[in-house]
């Protein structure tokens, strides 16, 4: 009975939070409780404040039907990216509004997982001290990274930088908060994201390919995640597209990743152009390669695009997704230049029959959509769980 009481309040939960302002004879309708059933679990939401009333609107010769949404102040949500060169960290009401964020820089020669770890839990702490965040309120923190999360006895991070080898990030998180902690791939958190609220809405089979300093992607099968038997699925930028390739720094040579990440795109664009000055910001040095009118620069920028239109081929013809959706903040900025170019080598490169059944789009949710991705692991258990959680303490 308590698991059916449950089940009942998550159904009318996820109802009224992905489809809201709801009335109770429309939450009926689409989770196909009883009117008495949906009666009793909405009480239950509205007293304990999960719901709240949303105003009415007419019936068809009735009184006018009361309407119900989410309560944004019941809880706050907190997300966080770790980026190879930053780490930002952001409060959510529980509609995932953001009430305040926090931006610490990372070198990209010093990915130190010391550092990080405490960027992470300075941003925490400056938001969490912020005027709009309720401390007694928080559900907890989700942390979206690059690299494969292991969950066996343990949380390991295997990044592909030598300072990220089996990091052991929950255990060295948990030394300096109590808040609960939820930690996925970066890939993973930005296409949850993409598909509760951006271009993935209504896909079941989707491809959401992150491309920033690296590359990644989250692949979702049926509407899940797909993880692979040890978590590592989606490390698309370490598949290989030119043998004795240039080399990457997973210790491979002619990775996709080599070719289109924004930090490969920069050194090979310094590299073409004698540029010797010292690297200061990554993103600059890449939307200064995209804008170089210089041939050679321009036929670089081609050959990334192209290469990308390969991997993404590969991910039609292994996947046969109904979507291709191209984010991360340097895979924006390419796509803005080549998109074209990006679909027409993929088209060339792909099996016809599966590549006609495929969109290949941009993500809708910008370069911040990491952050917000860690933020729903929280309110997804929460919606599973029927809204019942206990709140945290406040932060120490």
């Amino acid at each position: 009975m308590h698991d059916l009481r449950r089940g009942n309040r998550a159904m009318v939960l996820r109802a009224v939070y992905f489809e809201g302002p709801l009335s109770r004879r429309e939450l009926a309708a689409r989770t196909g409780l009883s009117q008495a059933s949906v009666s009793n679990v909405v009480g239950q939401l509205v007293d304990e404040q999960v719901l709240v009333e949303a105003g009415t609107v007419d019936s068809d010769g009735g009184r006018p039907r009361g309407l119900l949404r989410v309560n944004p102040g019941h809880a706050t949500v907190i997300g966080v990216e770790v980026a190879e060169t930053w780490v930002r960290v952001k409060a959510f009401d529980l509609t995932l509004a953001v009430l305040a964020e926090e931006t610490l820089p990372v070198e990209p020669d010093n990915q130190d997982r010391d550092l990080v770890i405490g960027h992470i839990l300075t941003g925490l702490e400056k938001v969490l001290a912020a005027d709009t965040v309720c401390t007694d309120r928080v559900l907890g923190v989700g942390v979206g990274v690059p690299g494969v999360v292991q969950q066996d006895s343990e949380l390991l991070v295997h990044g592909h930088t030598a300072a990220w080898r089996k990091v052991p990030l929950e255990a060295l998180l948990r030394k300096g908060t109590d808040l609960p902690l939820h930690i996925d791939n970066g890939a993973n958190t930005m296409g949850q994201a993409e598909m509760w609220f951006g271009a993935g809405r209504g896909a079941k089979h989707a491809v959401i390919a992150l491309i920033g300093s690296g590359v990644g992607a989250g692949v979702i099968a049926e509407g899940n995640p797909f993880r692979g038997a040890r978590r590592s699925a989606g490390e698309w930028g370490h598949t290989t597209l030119a043998l004795d390739g240039p080399p990457c720094r997973c210790g491979s040579r002619g990775c996709l990743e080599s070719f289109t990440g924004a930090a490969a795109v920069v050194a090979r664009h310094r590299a073409a152009m004698n540029i010797s000055t010292p690297l200061t910001d990554e993103a600059t040095a890449f939307r200064a390669a995209l804008a170089d009118p210089a041939p050679q620069a321009q036929a670089l920028i081609e050959e990334s695009a192209r290469y990308l239109g390969a991997g993404i081929a590969n991910l039609v013809n292994l996947f046969n997704p109904e979507r291709i959706l191209l984010g991360g903040w340097a895979g924006l900025l390419l796509a803005e230049h080549t998109l074209p170019l990006i679909r027409d080598t993929a088209r060339a490169y792909a099996l016809r029959h599966p590549f006609e059944g495929t969109q290949i789009a941009l993500c809708e949710l910008g370069p911040d959509a990491i952050a917000l991705g860690a933020a729903t692991l929280l309110v997804n258990r929460f919606l599973r769980t029927g809204g019942v959680h206990k709140l945290s303490p406040p932060h120490r």
